[in-house]
Parts: C-alpha cells; sequence; structure tokens
C-alpha cells in the first residue's frame, strides 16, 4: 500500500480540461500539431457543431463537457445546498471538482460576513494527476484502499462528508456485457469508500450503465439509503447507456461496520443468481434531469447560434496531464507511423541512390522503432 500522494491547490488561473466516460469525446489540444492547419480548422468547427456542450464549456471555462452533467442534477435535486464537505472520486481531469469548486466556494464567499458559517472543503480523489483548482485538496490515491478514506477524513478533521460523488467510468472495450460488469464494480467500490466518509442523511452520485443486471445495483443501493433515483441530464447523450444514481438519506443497516472487502455483486457473477425478478425485483424511479428548452446533446449546431456572438473557436480550458495518446501523437507529427498499406518504394533512377525507408530514416523513440509502437 502505498502512501497516497497529496496536492493542495492554491489560487490559480489554471481551470479545467476534459474527461468523458465511456463515448464521450476528449479535448485534444496536442492535435493541433497532428494534423495539417487547415485540417485542424475544418476538425475544430466540425467537433463545435457536433457536440454543443464540448463547445459550451470550452467557452464558459469547464474542464469537460460533463461538468453540465453535474450542474444539471444539481438543478433538479437541489444537491448542493447545505453542503460543506464533499468529495469527488475518479475526478481527473476534474469537471466535477470544479463544479464544486465553483459553486460552494462561491457561496462562501457571498455569505462572508455572516455568523456561523462553516469552512467548505472539497477532497478530490484520482490514480492519475490532476491540474490544481482553487479550493480544492487533491489525493492522487486509490480508492479501494482504507488509507484512502483516513487521508480524506484526516483533511475534514475527522469530520465526515456531507457529498460525495464519482463520475468514473473505466476504459471500455466495446463488449457491453464486459463494460456494464466492470462499470458496476467501479460503482461499488465507490460505495464502498462511501460508507466509510458520508454522514448520516447524506447524499452519493455516481455513473452507472444501464444495463440488464442493474436491478441488483438498485437493491444494494436501497440498503445504504433511503431514496435512490435513476437520472438522465439533458447533456447526456441518448445513444449512450450512462445515467446517474442519486442516492439520498444514507443510512446504512444497525450495526454495519464499513470495510472495503465486501464483495456485494457476485464475483461468479451467475446471470441467473444476479438477476432479481418477481418480488425481489427493484425497480427506481428514472427522471430525465435538464430544461426541455436546453441543448440537445445528440444534435448538430450550426456554428453561429441564433443570437449569439460571433463565433470564434476556443481551445480547450486546461491540456490534459501525460495522455496516453502522446506518444501516439509525436509519431505521428513526426511521420513515424508504419502504415500497412503503404505503397513500395519505387526503383531508383539511374545515377540516383536507393531511398531508404521512412521508419529506418526516423529512427527510434525511446528504445521503440516505429514499427513496434
Amino acid at each position: 500500500n502505498a502512501p497516497s500522494r497529496v496536492y493542495t491547490a492554491g489560487n490559480t488561473h489554471e481551470e479545467e480540461k476534459e474527461e468523458e466516460e465511456e463515448e464521450e469525446e476528449e479535448l485534444l489540444p496536442y492535435t493541433e500539431h497532428v494534423t495539417a492547419r487547415s485540417e485542424v480548422r475544418m476538425g475544430r468547427s466540425s467537433k463545435d457543431k457536433r457536440d454543443i456542450y464540448y463547445r459550451l464549456a470550452k467557452e464558459e471555462g469547464w474542464r469537460a463537457r460533463s461538468a453540465f452533467k453535474l450542474l444539471q442534477l444539481d438543478h433538479e435535486f437541489n444537491l448542493l445546498a447545505g453542503v460543506n464537505r464533499a468529495v469527488d472520486l475518479c475526478a481527473a481531469p476534474g469537471s466535477w471538482s470544479q463544479v464544486l469548486s465553483r459553486k460552494l466556494r462561491g457561496r462562501e464567499e457571498r455569505s462572508e460576513g455572516g455568523e456561523g458559517g462553516e469552512e467548505v472543503k472539497i477532497v478530490a480523489v484520482d490514480l492519475q494527476a490532476m491540474a490544481p483548482l482553487p479550493g480544492v485538496t487533491q489525493i492522487q490515491g486509490d480508492i479501494t484502499k482504507v488509507s484512502t478514506a483516513q487521508e480524506i477524513i484526516r483533511h475534514f478533521e475527522g469530520e465526515p462528508a456531507d457529498l460525495v460523488v464519482c463520475d468514473g467510468a473505466p476504459d471500455v472495450t466495446g463488449l457491453h456485457d464486459v463494460d456494464e460488469y466492470i462499470q458496476a464494480q467501479l460503482l461499488l467500490a465507490a460505495l464502498n469508500i462511501t460508507t466509510h466518509l458520508l454522514k448520516p442523511g447524506g447524499t452519493f452520485v455516481a455513473k452507472i450503465f444501464r444495463g440488464k443486471d442493474v436491478t441488483l445495483l438498485y437493491s444494494q443501493l436501497k440498503i445504504f439509503f433511503g431514496g435512490v433515483t435513476c437520472a438522465k441530464p439533458r447533456s447526456s447523450r441518448n445513444s449512450s447507456i450512462e445515467a446517474f444514481v442519486v442516492c439520498q438519506n444514507y443510512r446504512p443497516p444497525d450495526g454495519y461496520v464499513p470495510n472495503m472487502s465486501n464483495p456485494l455483486l457476485d464475483h461468479c457473477y451467475d446471470v441467473d443468481f444476479n438477476q432479481l425478478e418477481g418480488l425481489n425485483r427493484v425497480i427506481v424511479p428514472f427522471l430525465a434531469c435538464g430544461d426541455l428548452s436546453a441543448f440537445d446533446s445528440d444534435r448538430t449546431y450550426p456554428l453561429q447560434l441564433d443570437g449569439g456572438q460571433q463565433y470564434q473557436y476556443t481551445p480547450p480550458t486546461q491540456p490534459p496531464i501525460r495522455p496516453p495518446y502522446q506518444q501516439a501523437c509525436h509519431l505521428r507529427r513526426n511521420n513515424l507511423l508504419s502504415r500497412e498499406d503503404a505503397a513500395a518504394p519505387r526503383p531508383p533512377h539511374s545515377g540516383e541512390e536507393p531511398a531508404e525507408s521512412s521508419c529506418s530514416t526516423q529512427g527510434e523513440l525511446k528504445g521503440q522503432s516505429a514499427s513496434s509502437v
């Protein structure tokens, strides 16, 4: 169990960048180095037309379009009312932490001078590094470790959290059954650490994939919370099976002792065992969140919106830190990528030296040839 690394952000002008769940596309500032300038312009405007929330996120300074999901959930459920201690699990790149910071710290600043107001404390947890945010303490740690829960409580000075949110999702494989199962396990890992952190009556919000076995998840959440609702924000694409469980009024069973070893979902994942039917079946309310007059996440919009300012491309707010695609971008930028369909080299003319292959002339990057990447 390696110790968690903790970062406390001071005031900074750096704001956010992106994440996304399963099919959510990333903000790719590196593409400006990858493609020709004319292609970049076309790609930028095309993405802005295809995804209005991606565009709005950049214009409003959010690190990711997923910020609108939490904003719409809060509008529907009033999640942030009375919250002074909040935890964001699987936080990178930090769009939900940014919403918490702006909303809760903004409320705190407006109420300065009043009596009896508690200090707002926000903790963000992720295995990946995240650019700092004002008023957010970052813990680079594992949510399945008790030490991470203890570190969070230490930052809250022994007090429990009022709100725990989790927008984490696995790197999807495209195999829906596998993706749903891994997402369910991630949600239950978030629930396990939440039982260490959340106060009685507190709220837990997490991403869920609505698959065939989702009833079992609902039944397990109902054990710990008085109210469980499945919500679909308007900024979440209709084509996605993503939704969010809003679990309110935390009330663990009598005698329950929080621990990280609860299997919850059956390890064997027997199909018949994990599907509840008849009287055992749990049906939770499903709610579509967001103003019906708001933008449609599946619609393509013109660059020039009615009544809006003249369109101007806005770059991503916060570039990613060591993204996994950085090496691939470097290879493509330097023409180091080998292609199977590349044309065979032409025979040299008389008096002309034979040309070496593009891979052999380009050399190697960090000891790896381009063909092996």
